[in-house]
């Protein structure tokens, strides 16, 4: 467990980081729509989505400093709310999810 604080070039680093992150979501919109993707354009923005929100949950809001049992609690609750995604949309009938 790290305990030195984030400098401010660290957060313009992360910043630039979400930044570019959100310009490549953006950009799947418009690749989606000239080449209609589907399924893998939502699988790229889902991931991409989830990358943000951990690093916003990482550095922004200072979890990794916190002890490991809370990084353990957002871990689960992510996990929680895209399994519970998944069913919803699977009930749906949006997306099949189908057994080995």
């Amino acid at each position: 467990m790290s305990t030195a604080h984030p400098t401010p070039g660290q957060y313009w680093k992360i910043a630039a980081f979400l930044a570019f992150v959100t310009a490549v979501e953006v950009a799947m919109y418009y690749i989606d729509r000239e080449l209609g993707l589907g399924v893998l354009n939502a699988a790229v923005l889902l991931s991409l989505s989830a990358v943000k929100f951990l690093v916003v949950i990482g550095w922004f809001m200072h979890v990794r400093f916190e002890r490991p049992i809370i990084s353990r609690f957002f871990a689960a609750g992510f996990i929680l709310a895209g399994s519970l995604y998944l069913v919803v949309l699977s009930a749906l009938g949006v997306v099949a999810i189908r057994g080995g």
